[in-house]
């Protein structure tokens, strides 16, 4: 350690948890770096949780498991948590507190920078606006992630999120700039098997050339969980606003960050919020998802896949909800499609993506995207309402309109949201949109503009009359 670090202290009377608090310390700042020396020589690293008068409450990021208050030495940096970055994180893998573990050579930083990041000036934000496509037709078509959006899936436990979120992580891309692409992954809280998939799973398909790993596994300090994605969102500022960069950021599962942060909070006898939550958990998150976005006059953008696992499935469970106030909209998981053998079981209903209309249309995805979305979910809707209709009345006791519609609903689920690990491009999802509307006469498509239906039968025509 450095030797400007003298001022050595051995005035801990008490611990809990992952939580130190020495007495009779002086010039001392929140969130400063601690070296604490355990009796038996080793060092742990905390941070200053908070300050009373001369005494620090410090978190230890491996715990207090060991340590002898009596013979604990603490001195302290002088400075927050820091990261270094550069160009020569991209293919590389690092543990929760940004440290190699791939058994490849340290890091050579170009910077050192702080883990909490620079706030970006809201007059200085641009508003996003360009396609990502994911090559999921559920998401490219009709919940669109756009650059410099922040956008949560919403799963539940024994759902393929994790499988989900590998597969956008090697298939996403800036459309006709994926030369400038990367993927900045954080998986917090999982177990070595889960570890395992997403490093093969990115090594198969080419995409970990182009990517930075960050992994907190189960048994790794549930304290460093709360380090983890902050590490991850100041390796993807530094890519995206220095290297010009567009980085896309995915963090899975925010539900552990969450249980770490009340674990803390716990073991510092806070006031619990709802469900034993803390109540600034909405500001902590807050902090996180914000660090998205786009900055006027520079290239690189920062957007956020932010995966979180639901409670017993509740969707009004504090976690999903703060983060659904936060975010620009969500993707949820649905147990049902699961169950039909659909993957990914996407449920557009209830999913949504707020700033879709700004990053498709004319020379962004194409003309009609918006239309076919929307007669989609039309449809889909009335074939949803009618399935709670037959398991009142029957089948039997339905229309022969009602029953294309049931039919349409089926072809939609197993034609259109499932698809496999077979990536689609948006031309491709949005030509499978109009072979599921292919039955229909013009006139029920009410959700498309005459124009583009016109537009439409001109040039199936012309293709028809090509001679084979």
């Amino acid at each position: 350690m450095s030797s400007l670090l003298t001022t050595l202290y051995r005035t801990g009377h008490f611990a809990a948890g992952p939580l130190l608090i020495f007495d009779r310390v002086k010039d001392v700042g929140l969130g400063e770096i601690a070296i604490i020396t355990a009796p038996d020589g080793k060092e742990r690293l905390g941070q200053v949780l908070e300050l009373d008068g001369d005494r620090a409450v410090i978190q230890v990021f491996e715990g207090t498991a060991g340590l002898d208050l009596d013979r604990t030495l603490a001195r302290f940096s002088g400075r927050g948590a820091r990261i270094g970055v550069g160009l020569g994180m991209l293919g590389r893998i690092f543990d929760g507190s940004g440290n190699p573990i791939d058994g490849g050579p340290p890091l050579a930083p170009e910077a050192l920078l702080d883990v909490n990041g620079m706030p970006i000036n809201p007059y200085a934000r641009a508003h996003p606006a360009d396609f990502i496509q994911t090559g999921i037709s559920a998401i490219d078509g009709l919940n669109t992630l756009v650059r410099g959006q922040k956008l949560p899936i919403f799963s539940g436990f024994g759902l393929p999120a994790n499988e989900l979120a590998a597969q956008i992580a090697a298939q996403a891309q800036v459309r006709d700039e994926s030369g400038e692409f990367v993927v900045v992954f954080a998986a917090l809280g999982i177990t070595h098997r889960e570890a395992s998939f997403f490093r093969q799973s990115l090594e198969a398909s080419g995409a970990l050339a182009h990517a930075v790993l960050f992994l907190n596994l189960a048994d790794d300090p549930a304290v460093e969980r709360l380090l983890t994605p902050r590490a991850a969102l100041t390796a993807a500022e530094y890519l995206a606003f220095e290297h010009d960069l567009h980085v896309l950021v995915i963090l899975t599962d925010m539900t552990n960050y969450c249980e770490a942060l009340r674990e803390v909070a716990t073991a510092r006898e806070e006031v619990p919020g709802r469900r034993g939550y803390p109540g600034y958990m909405y500001t902590d998150l807050a902090t996180l998802y914000e660090r998205a976005g786009r900055i006027r006059g520079r290239v690189g953008s920062i957007t956020q896949l932010i995966i979180l696992t639901m409670p017993d499935d509740d969707i009004t469970h504090p976690i999903p909800d703060l983060t659904g106030y936060i975010t620009e909209g969500q993707i949820v998981l649905s147990r049902d499609l699961h169950r039909k053998g659909v993957y990914p079981p996407i449920d557009v209903l209830p999913s949504l993506s707020r700033l879709m209309n700004a990053g498709i249309g004319p020379e962004k995805t194409r003309e009609d995207h918006r239309a076919v979305a929307d007669q989609l979910y039309a449809f889909y809707a009335r074939g949803r309402d009618l399935r709670r209709l037959v398991a009142i009345i029957g089948e039997g006791s339905l229309s022969q309109e009602d029953r294309r519609f049931l039919a349409f609903a089926n072809r939609f689920e197993q034609e259109f949201i499932h698809q496999g690990r077979r990536e689609r491009t948006i031309e491709e999802t949005l030509e499978r949109a109009w072979d599921l509307l292919s039955p229909f006469d013009p006139d029920e498509l009410t959700r498309i503009p005459r124009t583009i239906l016109q537009k439409r039968q001109r040039n199936n025509k012309t293709t028809s009359e090509i001679p084979t």
